[in-house]
């Protein structure tokens, strides 16, 4: 610690009308080296990563001698500069007195940093020392922290008016987002504001107050030189912002899309999706949603701009309440994964994971046999099912629909009842499936998140029971290679299908049915996800 010594918006938010730059937000990059070695060599990596803009961390350094060491960090620094020296009291670490701690902010001002960020608590002390003194183009910062929750729009607001009223150039709030409609209250403020203002929502639940900042006239993000390094909850790197969410590609008219589940982090979709976005040169962002409650989600955010949504884990069922009009087969299923806000507001739902997981499996027993008869080669055979959700519920009706004799294994047992009805199945509870091995060759498809990182020690059967069977597939794709997979593989068991292949292939239906394109681009995806695994 230092010693001194646009388009629609959501619900109730207006256009733009473009921002005041071209280029949309800035991208500021914090360095937060305990010396200053450490935070030249930082400030050198950010430059190369993309930044705009360094944030000077003064808190995070062991030592500090200003009059030695702030002109070294100003003037050597390869990009502009905020320079920060946040206090304790209001989320920093520095603990020293607060004179001492003002000084050196109107000392970097003189040597030519181009923001200090103060806080509104001594803003009106701090602006009425430098009154007469700023250089030109100086810009002070004025921030305020709220690490419990995101208030009303109009405190927000009342917010805003008392940081202008301080001096302000460009005024800072960040909020806590307990939900992720939370952020819809930050949008409201920046898009509507007359003067320039960075709204931040802390937390995962607020990644896209981050991420869209240049979609609702944000005047500036932040992203972390690396995940060790970030000065705030929820701050991605600066690299995923401009590498997986094409942060520089984002304009008020970009249309949102994203994964709505808990927990949603994990997911790959982004990668998938921004990547095609780009190449095939549509003004198209997506973007990881953590939703807790998928009413209040789709009840908040009701503008066309927020044009479709993958639908994963635990939402897939209770998202369909939320629907104008549910595809008949997703209906059949009782689960949706993809949803699209179709151009007079009303959203449509897909069942996209039926299609990917099962013709995977087909493919895999086809080559393996040898066979290339039009019929199903699922036709017939014993199909195992472990979990009765989404995903479950995906699986089951695509193997009956092939032709298969389907058991549902459950650890809620009515759940796996209710299910195994619906497809003329057998229902079992989840661990019976240890010793049911009716007839040998079966095929087994994990639709459960056992096994599912960070718990990627767990499996969802006994390695001894996998021998009976002939394929195993599992949904999970984070890991690639769960824990299932590898002890089918130790049985000798030689056809395994991958998480990856399922979300590779139900991606390209949704990508079709967001877009509007007759084909996906295959090879991308699976050049992505090779890439990546």
């Amino acid at each position: 610690m230092a010693a001194f010594g646009s388009s629609v918006m959501p619900a109730g938010i207006s256009s733009p009308g473009g921002g005041g730059r071209t280029n949309g937000s800035l991208l500021c990059t914090p360095v937060t080296g305990g010396s200053v070695e450490l935070m030249l060599a930082q400030m050198k990596t950010a430059k190369e990563i993309g930044a705009d803009v360094v944030e000077i961390r003064l808190d995070c350094l062991r030592q500090l001698t200003p009059s030695l060491h702030l002109p070294v960090l100003v003037r050597q620094s390869p990009l502009p500069t905020v320079v920060t020296c946040r206090p304790i009291w209001e989320g920093g670490q520095y603990e020293g007195d607060e004179k001492s701690r003002q000084d050196a902010l109107r000392l970097a001002m003189e040597l030519g940093a181009d923001y200090i960020d103060v806080e509104l608590k001594v803003a009106h002390e701090f602006n009425r020392s430098i009154m007469g003194k700023k250089p030109d183009k100086f810009k002070v910062i004025v921030s305020s922290h709220n690490f419990d929750d995101t208030p009303p729009t109009e405190a927000i607001g009342d917010l805003v008016a008392r940081i202008q009223s301080t001096g302000a150039d460009v005024v800072k709030i960040a909020t806590t987002a307990l939900d992720i409609t939370d952020v819809a209250r930050i949008f409201q403020i920046t898009v509507h504001s007359q003067v320039p203002v960075i709204g931040i929502a802390m937390g995962e639940r607020g990644l896209i107050s981050r991420l869209l900042a240049p979609k609702f006239n944000g005047y500036l993000t932040y992203g972390a030189l690396e995940p060790g390094t970030i000065t705030a909850p929820g701050q991605p790197t600066a690299k995923d912002l401009l590498d997986l969410y094409n942060f520089r590609l984002i304009r008020p008219d970009t249309k949102v899309y994203g994964i709505i589940g808990k927990p949603v982090g994990h997911s790959k979709s982004p990668l998938l999706f921004n990547e095609s976005f780009k190449k095939v040169g549509l003004d198209s962002v997506y973007v990881h949603l953590l939703v807790d409650d998928v009413k209040k989600f789709f009840s908040t955010y009701t503008s066309i701009d927020f044009a479709g949504f993958s639908c994963t884990i635990p939402h897939k069922e209770v998202a369909m309440g939320c629907m104008d009009e549910i595809d008949p087969t997703a209906k059949k299923i009782g689960a949706v994964n993809n949803i699209v806000r179709r151009p007079d507001g009303t959203l449509k739902a897909y069942n996209t994971d039926y299609i990917g997981a099962i013709s995977a499996i087909e493919d895999v027993l086809r080559e393996s046999n040898g066979s290339s008869s039009a019929g199903s080669p699922l036709a017939g055979r014993l199909f195992v099912v472990l979990g009765a959700g989404g995903a479950g519920k995906s699986l089951a009706y695509g193997a009956q629909q092939k032709g298969a004799r389907v058991v549902v294994a459950n650890r809620t047992f009515e759940r796996a009842k209710d299910l195994a009805a619906k497809v003329g199945g057998k229902a079992l509870h989840l661990h019976e499936v240890n010793h049911f091995h009716p007839e040998e060759r079966m095929i087994l498809a994990n639709a459960t998140s056992v096994g599912m990182k960070p718990n990627i020690d767990a499996t969802p059967i006994s390695k001894e029971a996998l021998k009976h069977y002939e394929l195993v597939f599992d949904a999970i794709y984070t890991p690639k290679d769960t824990r299932l997979l590898r002890e089918a593989r130790e049985c000798g068991i030689q056809k395994i299908v991958y998480g990856t292949e399922m979300l590779i292939r139900q991606g390209f239906e949704q990508f079709k049915n967001f877009t509007g394109f007759p084909e996906a681009p295959e090879e991308l995806f699976r050049q992505l996800m090779s890439k990546h695994a």
